[in-house]
């Protein structure tokens, strides 16, 4: 890509965040505001869409919001689970949750949605959840939120669920000096993301994208395992009871579900 592409690429972000700044409601513009004046900075507003959005797409009616600071996303993640379902919100810094628990009793009397706002250290809070119980994780805020959240994820999850990880790139750090995207730099969070992004991508258990929205958002859906070998150890166990009719639907039961995955690229 030459220069022009560059500059047009970087044109382009600036219109689709202006884009979507334009289309925040007076509410979230307030809120925005609110929360810029008491010192914590709002992130993206089209990755708060996009996240919204992504409520919607998973149908998820239980949210886990790691790192809250952005009042902004949070308050998209409630719009997107549209009065219904719950939302957790976890952070360590009494500031975050003080602006998040301001947020939620606002909203308790507009949505059916459960708020919940816990201040903790994500690697103590996360571990005391039930397992299989999430449908969608959004991991923001301090470098140690990102791996602890990760290590967690597969248990939360419930089939399909997804973990989603913004500031990807590390841009939101005061110290970022050019983020991921500068390999001499060597800030706290940076290298948390560097080593983020080799570790999640290669975990064959999900299913990967890393999108330039906001500040980098990588976007992790986990992957369906076709169980082979226990319905195999099945056939086995039950071959003097099963009929030949019975094993006959049984296989092509696995055969169909076999192209299925694999056109998915699960296999």
């Amino acid at each position: 890509m030459d220069r022009t592409s560059y500059t047009n690429l970087a044109k382009s972000w600036e219109y689709v965040e202006d884009h979507a700044f334009s289309r925040q409601s007076t509410n979230l513009n307030a809120i925005r505001t609110h929360a810029e004046e008491a010192g914590i900075p709002q992130g993206s507003a089209a990755q708060a869409e996009l996240l919204r959005m992504l409520v919607h797409m998973v149908d998820a009616s239980s949210v886990i919001a790691v790192g809250t600071g952005s009042v902004v996303e949070t308050l998209q993640l409630v719009n997107g689970l549209d009065s219904k379902g719950q939302l957790t919100a976890v952070d360590s810094s009494s500031q975050g949750i003080a602006l998040i628990r301001t947020l939620f009793n606002r909203l308790s009397d507009e949505t059916q949605t459960t708020l919940r706002a816990v201040n903790a250290p994500v690697n103590v809070f996360l571990p005391r959840l039930n397992a299989e119980t999430y449908d969608l994780i959004v991991v923001a805020g301090d470098a140690e939120n990102y791996a602890a959240s990760f290590e967690q994820a597969p248990r939360l999850l419930k089939k399909h669920g997804v973990i989603v990880f913004t500031d990807v790139l590390a841009f939101d750090a005061a110290t970022s000096a050019g983020g991921v995207l500068n390999p001499a730099n060597r800030d706290a969070k940076s290298i948390a993301m560097r080593t983020l992004l080799e570790t999640v991508e290669s975990d064959e258990r999900f299913i990967t994208a890393l999108t330039p929205t906001g500040t980098g958002l990588l976007v992790a859906g986990q992957t369906l395992v076709w169980p082979f070998p226990s319905i195999c150890r099945f056939l086995t166990q039950q071959k003097p009871t099963l009929t030949i009719c019975d094993k006959r639907r049984l296989f092509e039961c696995l055969a169909y579900g076999a192209e299925c995955h694999s056109r998915n690229g699960a296999i």
